[in-house]
């Protein structure tokens, strides 16, 4: 109900005529049952404006720290997690990666939507990364389909390390279902796992038209950061 209000009553009417965000493909999301919607990730808002064009909830795993803030600051982002559909999730590593596993299969299990990016993080640059495997698994053994989302431009309206978004269009276009059902049981197999995240992010590379980089989006942060110390 707090999604919904949220969503259609507060801050959706006004991020829609603010943004004017444009959407193609939006006929390709299922009307009912389990889906995973993969996107690429260029800024925080694609977390807000994704859920605002969809007719379904959609739900994203959110690191936990952003739900234990204090003060004014961390009520406002708690309810603004809540009403853009955030799911807290301990994102650490090890048996903390299970559970996040877990968690997203749980919502997958009741028939809903569950949005990941398959990049692990926010592109560093606006190029498209290489994609992590726990997608890969998670399609496999939800055994649902999995729709690829490219988000256009929202980069520009709020960069890395930027506080407030500038006010310009945004586009989402969302392409056609992919259905990998005949690798049903083989989620144990690894080659399999890079064989279906590397088709996902083929499409989402088709999708948005950014470059790609075979490598992982965190290698390239963690060697930026080594180099500004």
């Amino acid at each position: 109900m707090f999604y919904w209000f949220m969503k259609n009553l507060v801050a959706g009417p006004i991020l829609k005529t603010a943004f004017r965000p444009w959407v193609t493909g939006h006929e390709n999301i299922p009307k009912s049952g389990g889906v995973i919607m993969a996107s690429n990730h260029l800024s925080f808002i694609d977390s807000v404006f994704l859920p605002l064009v969809m007719d379904r909830q959609i739900s994203f795993l959110a690191k936990s720290d952003y739900y234990t803030a204090r003060g004014l600051k961390g009520w406002f982002t708690k309810t603004f997690l809540k009403a853009t559909g955030m799911i807290p999730i301990d994102r650490s590593g090890g048996k903390a990666s299970e559970a996040s596993l877990q968690t997203g299969l749980s919502v997958l299990a009741r028939g809903e939507v569950l949005g990941i990016y398959p990049e692990g993080t926010r592109s560093p640059d606006g190029r498209l990364y290489r994609g992590r495997t726990g997608v890969a698994r998670m399609i496999l053994e939800a055994g649902v389909p999995v729709v690829p989302v490219a988000m256009i431009d929202t980069e520009k309206v709020m960069p890395i390390g930027k506080r407030l978004p500038k006010v310009r269009r945004i586009g989402i276009v969302i392409g056609e279902p992919l259905d990998f059902s005949r690798f049903e049981g083989m989620e144990g197999d690894r080659f399999i796992l890079r064989s279906i995240t590397d088709e996902i992010m083929y499409e989402l590379d088709r999708l948005s038209g950014q470059e790609y980089v075979d490598v992982y989006a965190t290698s390239v942060k963690e060697k930026q950061a080594s180099a500004s110390r």
